[in-house]
């Protein structure tokens, strides 16, 4: 775009900003500088939140200056949009708008809740290379909804750029606390493809508990339940808060802890959305005879109009339903009454509060022990919803004091900060739980069969639902050969979902047994570490052959001789030992004295909905920075063509602006004769090869009027700035005066003491002359530049005064910096008369010393 001081019309103005650095009271930066996004992805909307050091902690705004973003995606040609425009493209082109896409993130293709989605979604879907959910893309590829999510992630990112003015790397993504280990391997697949680092996930409800317990402390130990009622489920989480007492007065961390949570995926906004839409399509058909479901912009239009009627009933009794040219030009108008829909959605009333008795009975507690239900989510909003709590908990437990659509991303950019290692917040220590039982499988021993004759297989609860996330466990095995250990769930998790999660095959065994009988080890075992993550998710980090070595071994009588101590491993036929990881004791740090371990290999594999592999992840990923390459080429296009028809257009306005006018007093006839013939003919080109023409003829264009009107523009501004920097230079002149004035009259005052001056005579002399000097250039072209018209060139720049008083400058300055000279001590007298205190001078030349100190501050 071009500079504002290419409008002659207007006067720039020059102004000295001061921008303050905004920072949350309770947050502190440590030295190094960074940067951490939060986004909290919901099924309509995304927020987004920003931590870095001198943007104020806030929720990050879109391109539209928005508070929240619609979770969409949508291709208008070869173009992607995002946000409103992306929704809105809905109604023109269903097929290639893409929202809620949360329902089917790393779901079966065949779940039930793929079904559900296709009943208020246009777009096709298909089954991917990993039977995930796959969108074609018309005319293109198909979409893994990873990478539809992904490009959305990546285009917060790129607002989070924007604002921060650097690359954003890390990222704490908000799920739903009921996600299986398939949707949150989705997420983590969307944020890598995104180009981002994951630094946790964190689930709904206890982001917006960390949110709770930012500002607040608590003397006693308090239970609240976190009540989220968003657009495609409900969720309930009850949460403990706790504040350690400090030193002295000082107040200690506060902890977070969720006890138990409860969930319905259904429920939710979305689900009165469908049943409202359902009534419009009933309504429609009745007055028309027409189906609108035949006609899927019809139905896209529709869904659009019933989240609108949806708000209205929230706040009124009835509402009104209106599309124009609904379908085959037949315009649609219908009334609809609050007590319509609550009457459609009755049979919801119950579930609306199931969650929370779910999430009490997980946490083996009652009502009784809750201290209030902070309620958040958009659809809490909905009166029907706040009769179903009500009715359930009574209205004195109910609190609104959170915001309802920000909580949640404002606590997951407080825990990201808190990780991340780049600020000191609050001390709020988070500990979330597992939603649902996980078990592990096992062959029995060699030889072992069960009755059916086959191998017998050992089944072990080793993370019960509720259990502690970021937790290790160790299963201990008697083999010697190598084998597997299968993990699932132990119900299914939801309607044709899988239980099996990952399988791990440790080999090795066989080896690192005879290695270890040769080392003198007694009754080797294996041990495998089993990891549940703070993000929710098994792995298999480690598995080790151990044995305790003989006293009399080499490696035995080495440890001996360093430290004693005995270690048991746990004894049993066919089950493994379960151990929680937590600080070693003495017997444990002393059995590591006396025993010994070699790796053995983990390999695992997804036995159902597996996670993308590094291999498709990085295609995705060349494909999104491709596309991004080929639309910042298109949005340079379109910038310079908008910059060259701008441009055209106040270039006109100003060749037709009156004589009083800069642009006209700057310029002669004869220039503006030949910039408005250039400029018209610039416009013709514009107007037939606008469509076909390149960034670079765009350029082209604006380059050749530019060069025409750039003396016209350098007269202006050297007008403008010739009165400022000529009083500059005439402050230079009579700074370097009055120095020269009274360092002269010092001079003579220390020649006629018979002392020494700070200053020579030829210094003196030489700045006189370089003052003389620019005087004379000055006066004369001064003088010169008084006679010339605005439309002719300047005879003087500015810029060469500028460098002249510079020189006069420098050259004063280097006097002034120079070093007062050093007193000399008075000479020793035995006469008392003409004795002086040592290291004093004479009041004349401390008269010159003090006349002269002032010269230090210019």
């Amino acid at each position: 775009m071009r500079a504002p001081s290419l409008h002659l019309g207007f006067l720039p103005l020059s102004l000295s900003l001061l921008l303050p650095l905004l920072l949350s009271l309770t947050l502190c930066v440590s030295p190094a500088l960074g940067a951490v996004l939060a986004i909290d992805y919901g099924t309509d909307y995304m927020k987004a939140s920003l931590m870095k050091p001198g943007i104020p902690f806030d929720v990050l705004l879109n391109k539209d200056s928005k508070r929240k973003i619609q979770s969409s995606v949508a291709w208008k040609g070869e173009e992607r949009l995002f946000g409103s425009d992306a929704y809105n493209l809905a109604t023109r082109f269903p097929k290639d708008s893409y929202n809620s896409l949360k329902y089917l993130l790393g779901v079966p293709a065949n779940a039930e809740i793929v079904s559900y989605y296709k009943t208020f979604s246009e777009p096709p879907l298909v089954a991917s290379s990993r039977f995930t959910v796959g969108i074609p893309k018309p005319g293109g590829r198909t979409w893994d909804i990873e990478e539809l999510i992904a490009m959305q992630f990546a285009y917060v990112k790129s607002l989070a750029e924007d604002a921060a003015g650097e690359r954003v790397n890390e990222v704490v993504v908000t799920v739903p606390p009921y996600y299986t280990q398939f949707e949150r391997d989705a997420v983590a697949d969307a944020v890598e493809i995104a180009g981002l680092r994951l630094l946790t996930l964190i689930n709904d409800g206890t982001a917006v508990a960390v949110n709770y317990a930012m500002t607040r402390t608590f003397d006693v130990p308090e239970r609240h339940i976190v009540f989220d009622v968003g657009a495609s489920s409900t969720r309930a989480t009850v949460v403990t808060f706790s504040t350690a007492k400090g030193k002295g007065k000082e107040v200690g961390g506060t902890s977070v802890v969720v006890n138990g949570v409860g969930w319905d995926r259904i429920v939710g906004g979305t689900e009165i959305d469908r049943r409202l839409r359902d009534v419009l399509i009933g309504e429609f058909a009745e007055k028309t005879g027409k189906d609108a479901r035949k006609d899927a912009k019809a139905m896209a239009r529709l869904w659009k109009e019933a989240g609108r009627v949806k708000a209205i009933l929230s706040a009124n009794s009835e509402a009104v339903a209106h599309v124009e040219s609904l379908m085959d030009d037949v315009d649609f108008k219908t009334k609809v009454s609050r007590a319509r829909l609550e009457a459609m959605c009755a049979d919801m009333m119950p579930r609306w509060t199931q969650p929370i008795l779910d999430a009490l009975e997980m946490a083996n507690l009652t009502m009784g022990d809750i201290k209030s239900v902070i309620m958040t989510g958009g659809a809490m909003r909905t009166p029907m919803v706040q009769a179903a709590i009500k009715a359930t908990i009574g209205d004195d437990k109910i609190a609104m004091n959170v915001n309802a659509d920000e909580a949640a991303v404002l606590g997951a950019a407080l825990h990201g900060a808190s990780l991340s290692r780049q600020f000191r917040t609050k001390d709020i220590r988070v500990q979330d739980i597992a939603p649902y039982d996980i078990q592990a499988l096992y062959e029995a021993e060699s030889g072992k069969v069960g009755s059916d004759g086959r191998p017998r297989v050992i089944t072990t609860t080793i993370f019960p639902r509720g259990s502690k996330t970021d937790t290790r466990k160790t299963l201990t095995f008697k083999r010697k050969d190598d084998f597997k250990i299968s993990f699932q769930y132990k119900d299914i998790p939801a309607p044709e979902f899988p239980v099996e999660l990952l399988e791990a095959s440790i080999t090795g065994v066989k080896e690192a047994f005879a290695n270890l009988t040769e080392m003198g080890g007694l009754d080797p075992v294996v041990k495998a570490t089993i990891l549940l993550s703070p993000s929710g998710f098994v792995s298999v980090p480690e598995a080790v052959v151990y044995a305790d070595l003989k006293d009399g071994s080499l490696a035995g009588k080495l440890k001996g001789f360093f430290g004693s101590g005995e270690t048991s491993t746990e004894d049993g036929d066919e089950a493994a030992t379960s151990t929680t990881s937590g600080s070693a004791s003495k017997s444990t740090q002393a059995a590591k004295e006396t025993s010994t371990s070699i790796p053995l290999v983990v390999d695992v594999k997804f036995t159902s909905v597996a996670p993308m592999s590094v291999e498709t992840k990085k295609e995705a990923r060349q494909r999104l920075i491709a596309a991004e390459a080929a639309e910042l080429v298109l949005a340079q296009r379109e910038e310079q063509r908008n910059t060259l028809e701008g441009y055209l257009y106040r270039l006109r306005d100003l060749l037709e602006g009156d004589e009083d006018r800069p642009f006209v007093k700057c310029s002669t006839p004869e220039e503006r004769r030949r910039i408005k013939e250039k400029m018209e003919e610039t416009m013709g080109w514009f107007q037939h090869n606008q469509d076909e023409a390149e960034t670079g003829g765009f350029i082209a264009q604006r380059s050749g009027l530019e060069a025409m009107e750039r003396p016209i523009l350098h007269r202006y501004k050297e007008i403008e700035e010739f009165p400022s920097t000529l009083n500059n230079s005439q402050m230079w002149n009579w700074h370097t005066r009055m120095f020269l004035t009274e360092e002269k009259a010092n001079l003579a005052a220390h020649e006629a003491n018979g002392t020494t001056g700070r200053y020579t005579r030829e210094e003196l002399a030489d700045l006189e002359k370089t003052l003389k000097d620019h005087e004379r250039w000055l006066n004369e072209w001064v003088e010169k530049q008084k006679s010339v018209k605005m439309y002719e060139d300047p005879v003087i720049e500015t810029k060469e005064m500028k460098e002249r008083a510079k020189v006069l400058e420098m050259a004063l300055q280097k006097l002034v910096r120079k070093p007062k000279p050093k007193p000399k001590a008075a000479k020793k007298s035995s006469s008392s008369s003409s004795a002086t205190p040592s290291g004093e001078t004479t009041s004349s030349s401390s008269a010159g010393a003090e006349s002269t100190a002032g010269h230090d501050e210019l």
